[in-house]
């Protein structure tokens, strides 16, 4: 069997660890979110007393909830994935397969997102947006910040799922 550098798995160790820890503090957004929705509930339903806020807080909750968790879902292996033949691959085919997916697919487009994204969060801040769907208006630079670190968070996960994947193709066998 092929020796695998053992810098790289450090890299993999580590990276793994932080996105585990990342995963771990976003988790708790969805307390707030359940609390403002909860909130609004009772507050629509038993006082008929509809707040203007909870949608828009409710909306940034969990958009951001989603998209920073979604280096963690990738680190667990939670992502959908179509796998009638691939299963069926030994392990050393499913790494060239996901070595070469990231390559050709996920790594230019996170890059893209992360650009796009990027320039938005940029400009949200030069013009301190605000949102207009309520007469509330909340500032909406923090959730498009949120775009780029989530953006860049799945990056940093995808080289360790890369370098995974080439341990895969070395060892014959998943790490």
């Amino acid at each position: 069997m092929t020796q695998f550098p053992k810098a790289l798995l450090l890299s993999i160790r580590l990276i793994d660890a932080i996105t585990a820890w990342s995963g771990e503090r976003v988790r708790w957004l969805i307390i707030p979110l359940v609390g403002a929705l909860s909130y609004e509930v009772f507050a629509r339903y038993l006082f008929n007393a509809p707040t203007v806020w909870a949608f828009e807080i409710t909306y940034m909750l969990y958009g951001s909830h989603f998209m920073l968790g979604a280096a963690y879902a990738l680190y667990e292996g939670a992502h959908i994935r179509t796998d009638i033949f691939y299963s069926r691959f030994p392990v050393r085919w499913q790494g060239v397969i996901d070595a070469a997916l990231y390559v050709f697919l996920f790594f230019p487009g996170i890059l893209l997102f992360l650009v796009v994204g990027w320039e938005e969060a940029v400009e949200s801040w030069r013009i301190l947006e605000r949102s207009d769907a309520s007469t509330w208006r909340p500032p909406l630079y923090p959730l498009k910040t949120v775009i780029p670190v989530a953006a860049l968070l799945l990056l940093i996960q995808a080289v360790s799922e890369f370098l995974k994947s080439l341990y895969a193709v070395a060892r014959g066998e998943r790490l």
